[in-house]
């Protein structure tokens, strides 16, 4: 019988539907990965706070392309919020 040294495609996995996650789970989605950038007043002044994906505040820069790259140093994705 030959061998066959060739990789075996993956075993498809379930889609995931988000519209149907936990709490639990949509806190935990993405909190290592991914940060938003959220415009805020701070002294009267605008802004930037940078949050983990759970909304756990990690910093806050003067402009937005600051927190921007600041996440991007941390090698996290950021996302924008409104």
């Amino acid at each position: 019988m030959p061998t066959n040294n060739a990789p075996t495609a993956p075993v498809a996995a379930e889609s995931l539907d988000i519209r149907h996650l936990s709490a639990e789970q949509l806190a935990g989605l993405g909190v290592s990965q991914i940060a938003y950038v959220r415009p805020v007043m701070m002294n009267g002044n605008l802004a930037y706070a940078i949050h983990a994906a759970d909304g756990t505040p990690m910093a806050v820069a003067d402009d937005r392309d600051l927190a921007v790259a600041a996440i991007r140093q941390h090698e996290m994705l950021p996302t924008l919020v409104h």
